[in-house]
């Protein structure tokens, strides 16, 4: 069930959106939290042993925070781990991936910013999932 509101509290600041609507992906889910003018914030749920695509976005960059579970982030030509109450910034056009290689859940939180944030703004390098690639 998706409940939305939507403020206008000032000029700079033209719309909020309260979505918490969730999508299922071979690899997980993701609920968008909250999006406004310039940003997004999503709670994503990746399954043990399960990644997401390697990618990049032309119009936007991620923060990611690890709420629980244990994330592989592969960054540019970094590779990283991370674990609950860890964070890290992927910059716009640059080629990532998140993966989970614990046993559990991995669950973050995802503050996109930029000026398109529509989920078709995915560049697919490398995919488990034969979804559309580059």
């Amino acid at each position: 069930m998706a409940i939305l509101s939507e403020t206008k509290t000032s000029p700079a600041i033209t719309l909020t959106k309260n979505v918490s609507s969730s999508e299922m992906r071979p690899w997980g889910s993701f609920t968008i939290l909250e999006e406004g003018r310039g940003y997004k914030i999503k709670r994503i749920e990746v399954n043990p042993g399960h990644r997401l695509s390697l990618q990049m976005h032309h119009h936007r960059s991620e923060h990611w925070i690890v709420v629980s579970g244990t994330a592989k982030v592969t960054c540019g030509n970094q590779e990283i781990l991370l674990n609950n109450n860890q964070s890290t910034y992927v910059p716009q056009c640059t080629v990532h991936r998140l993966e989970n290689p614990g046993v559990i859940p991995l669950v973050l939180i995802e503050v996109q910013n930029g000026e398109y944030l529509g989920e078709d703004d995915i560049i697919r390098y490398q995919d488990d999932y034969a979804r559309n690639q580059k």
